[in-house]
């Protein structure tokens, strides 16, 4: 099962919102500074792409530099990152089949708003 929703989400909007994630990447890899952003978006954009079957756990221990990294984060590009998930998110509860993806679409939502000191792991 796992493997048809990840084909359908895949096809409806999996891949754009990776490419969104991608593109941030490489913005973040053009400005020096922020390269840990984006290895994260990169990270993400995995996600992104076959997100049933993982799921997103904290990393053990205390990290203030990824809170400090995650308001930047959130300011640079987390807000369009989740405003991009909502969009798909409500486009795809539009139908039943859709109610799933869209599901999924609501759980990335906090990672894409605070993806430092995080682990995206296997269910």
């Amino acid at each position: 099962m796992r493997l048809v929703l990840n084909i359908i989400w895949l096809i409806f909007g999996g891949l754009w919102l990776a490419l969104g994630y991608l593109v941030a990447a490489l913005i973040c890899f053009v400005l020096i500074i922020t390269i840990p952003f984006g290895f994260a978006a990169l990270r993400i954009a995995a996600y992104a792409l076959w997100p049933f079957g993982r799921t997103v756990v904290d990393k053990p221990g205390t990290r203030p530099a990824a809170l400090v990294g995650n308001v930047i984060w959130v300011i640079l590009f987390g807000i369009w990152l989740a405003i991009g998930h909502v969009v798909t998110a409500v486009a795809m509860a539009v139908t039943i089949i859709g109610i799933p993806l869209a599901i999924a679409n609501l759980k990335l939502i906090p990672v894409s708003l605070m993806p430092l000191g995080k682990e995206i792991v296997p269910v």
